[in-house]
């Protein structure tokens, strides 16, 4: 297929003359190198800083980092839109150290989405002088409380997340007022995973921050990093609620970059079915271990990352470098993962299958090769998991192996739409009612709103807080107060994430030692009884599960399946929002909805043959949960047509019309993609959404509730 010259193109070579091969590159794309283009800031900068530069033997700036920090420099809110690994760190960085240098009672307050990140961005800052010139530390759920007082009062840098902003630092300001009192600097990074949720619960958080520093005498400075994505100055400023000037080149190096669209080959024709995408993704992961090619392999969900190492430690026997191969996802406890991290790093680990929770950028070191087990669900989040390879002008390899998912396949038909589609926007709506009101709760328990206010919150606030005022949560004088019951505070009862409550610990039996965590939400379908819990490539069985103590108790367990639960949900239509009536479809209407949920039992699979080894019943408690939902009303014209075609009405109503169609609700945030599955999680605006099918005469064809992941 290709000339064998560099390793990359060598090993893609040895693929398609193996004996094994059956044609499973259906696509092979190589994107070419480009060159460093360099620029110089008209301003010299202070010789610490310099010197600081000149130690880590940086010579030059990318035109992108010298635009941005010139910038920055100017007092102007940036956001820097660019790949992996082209030095978005020091475009802040860089500034703040400078006034650091210049004013030693500037305050920052450095803002990532999650722990692992701020941990492994304050390994970064140490170059710079922090823990010796000035003083910088994480402060979020991993903080021992020893050291928070300390940090409140010394740190002149705190890097944090969302969670902890919300939760544990803007309800208590007046302990941290020398910071807000300074506040020059603050960092959004990785702001393209504000979206949805998360995005809009974000965007009030902010803004409550940007009140709690005027307060304090404060308009700090926002600069904001984010992967390449369609609407980055948009999404900043609809974050911060301020202007913003963007940074979109990218000028570091990139080496070639060979994409592979990898079908898995057809085991019966008559039905479409293929051989197992995990089994083909743990293969193609051992060959290139096997060639000294470091390589991370990102899954769609927890268990899969699980059951892909699982394959390829059984593959590999007893072999030693199976002990080279681990996975990184959600539930580890933090040393787990921070041990991952650094065994990534040093080189000690030779592959890891991973989550999207190594997507963002934290720095596992060089890789050489990226593969996908199964289409991310946006292009942009393709590009950035590709971008955790070729780091450097070193030639990289990244391989999309295709699941049996309608989406997989359309691309490895259509793969321009992959390679050459413009990366889609992120969309957030802040002013949504539901999440709006628990932040106004939040800002009248920090400081008492007052009319002014709508500045930040928008026009609705005063609607909104009489409605809370008539449930006793705030009251009116001549501000807006809080009067909610004594000794609560509202952020405590707010999930920015999800409508997911506390999590369970996941306890080995006998030694009753917590080996990971699970999410409320997670918990019944994931460990119920009988379930096998996979952990680090090791299966457990679930003993036990507690509800009301929120505990999982599992044992050691050598078995040759996994698991699977079976729920069923019934969606009630509560009350009707907003209807759009769709010229020979339908109507399209947006309201509140109830979602009843339970699961009702679980499959065996035969690991590695994928053979069904049964059902088996279960009893768990009915979840029910309040949502927004979306329903189409389909005309009987359209559902006429469409069954003439031969189409299942359910299975085949194309979602691309689905999607144009709901981008002109107002309350509705919506990426555009023609993969419901893969996108339903990250659009909705509410904690959860609901897809509702119905017959013109309002009976239920079908019913779907999609749970925000």
């Amino acid at each position: 297929m290709v000339t064998a010259e560099s390793p990359v193109e060598q090993l893609l070579s040895e693929l398609t003359d193996a004996s094994g091969y059956q044609g499973q590159i259906q696509h092979l794309e190589v994107l070419p190198s480009c060159p460093a283009r360099y620029g110089q800031l008209s301003t010299s900068l202070r010789p610490e800083v310099q010197q600081i530069l000149d130690g880590l033997g940086i010579e030059h700036l990318y035109a992108h980092q010298v635009q941005a920090i010139e910038a920055i420099l100017e007092g102007k809110n940036v956001v820097i839109a660019a790949g992996t690994a082209s030095g978005k760190t020091l475009c802040y960085v860089i500034p703040l150290t400078e006034q650091i240098h210049s004013d030693p009672l500037t305050r920052a307050l450095l803002i990532y989405p999650t722990k692992a990140l701020a941990q492994d961005q304050l390994r970064k800052l140490a170059d710079f002088g922090a823990g010796s010139v000035f003083a910088a530390d994480t402060y979020d759920g991993d903080t021992p409380h020893s050291q928070r007082r300390r940090i409140k009062h010394q740190a002149q840098v705190v890097l944090t997340n969302p969670d902890m902003l919300h939760v544990g630092i803007l309800p208590y300001h007046g302990t941290w007022a020398d910071l807000f009192r300074h506040l020059k600097y603050v960092v959004l990074d990785e702001v393209h995973t504000y979206r949805g949720v998360f995005g809009s619960h974000t965007a009030n958080i902010i803004r409550r921050l940007r009140r709690i520093a005027a307060h304090y005498g404060a308009q700090p400075q926002f600069i904001c990093s984010s992967a390449t994505i369609g609407n980055p100055q948009q999404l900043a400023e609809k974050l911060v609620g301020v202007d913003f000037e963007a940074i979109e080149e990218d000028s570091s190096p990139q080496g070639r970059r060979f994409f592979v669209l990898w079908n898995p080959p057809l085991i019966d024709k008559d039905i479409g079915r293929r051989r197992s995408g995990n089994i083909e993704a743990a293969e193609l992961t051992l060959r290139l271990v096997r060639r000294g090619i470091r390589t991370i392999t990102f899954t769609l969900a927890r268990q899969q990352a699980e059951l892909i190492l699982q394959h390829m430690r059984r593959l590999l026997s007893d072999d030693p470098v199976a002990e080279r191969l681990m996975a990184y996802r959600g539930g580890y406890l933090p040393a787990e993962r921070r041990r991952i991290e650094q065994q990534l790093f040093s080189g000690e680990l030779l592959a890891v299958t991973a989550t999207s929770a190594l997507e963002l950028g934290v720095d596992i070191g060089g890789l050489d090769a990226v593969v996908m087990a199964g289409y991310p669900g946006s292009i942009s989040s393709t590009w950035q998991q590709a971008g955790r390879a070729g780091r450097g002008q070193q030639d990289s390899l990244t391989v999309l192996i295709a699941l049996p998912g309608g989406i997989d396949q359309y691309i490895m038909d259509h793969p321009d739409y992959l390679l050459h589609s413009r990366r889609e926007r992120a969309l957030i709506n802040p002013q949504n009612r539901f999440i709006l009101g628990g932040h106004l709760l939040c800002a009248a328990y920090e400081l008492p709103l007052t009319d002014q206010d709508t500045d930040l919150f928008g026009p609705q606030m005063t609607d909104i807080l009489h409605i809370l005022a008539q449930h006793g949560y705030v009251t009116k004088r001549r501000k807006w107060y809080w009067t909610g019951p004594d000794g609560a505070y509202p952020a405590a009862e707010i999930s920015i994430r999800s409508s997911s409550g506390a999590g369970y610990d996941i306890i080995q039996c006998p030694e009753e030692t917590v080996i990971g965590t699970i999410d409320d939400n997670s918990a019944l379908w994931m460990t119920h009884p009988g379930a096998v819990y996979l952990h680090g490539g090791r299966s457990y069985l679930v003993a036990d599960l507690d509800i009301e103590e929120k505990q999982v108790y599992v044992e050691p367990t050598e078995v040759d399946y996994y698991t699977r639960a079976i729920t069923v949900s019934e969606v009630q239509v509560e009350s009707v929002g907003e209807s759009r009536e769709l010229p020979g479809a339908g109507e399209l209407f947006l309201g509140e909805v109830n979602v009843r949920s339970q699961v009702v039992g679980y499959r065996r699979w035969q690991r590695f043959t994928e053979k069904d080894l049964g059902l088996f019943d279960l009893e768990l408690p009915v979840q029910d949960f309040q949502t927004m939902g979306m329903w189409l009303s389909l005309s009987q014209q359209a559902a006429q047509k469409l069954t003439a075609a031969g189409h299942h009405i359910m299975g085949s109503l194309p979602a691309t019309t689905l999607w144009a169609a709901c981008m002109r609700l107002s309350m509705l945030s919506l990426v555009c993609c023609p993969c419901l599955r893969c996108v339903m999680p990250t659009i909705s605006v509410a904690s959860h959404m609901s897809i509702i099918l119905m017959s013109e005469g309002g009976r239920y064809s079908s019913m779907t509730a999609i749970r925000a992941a």
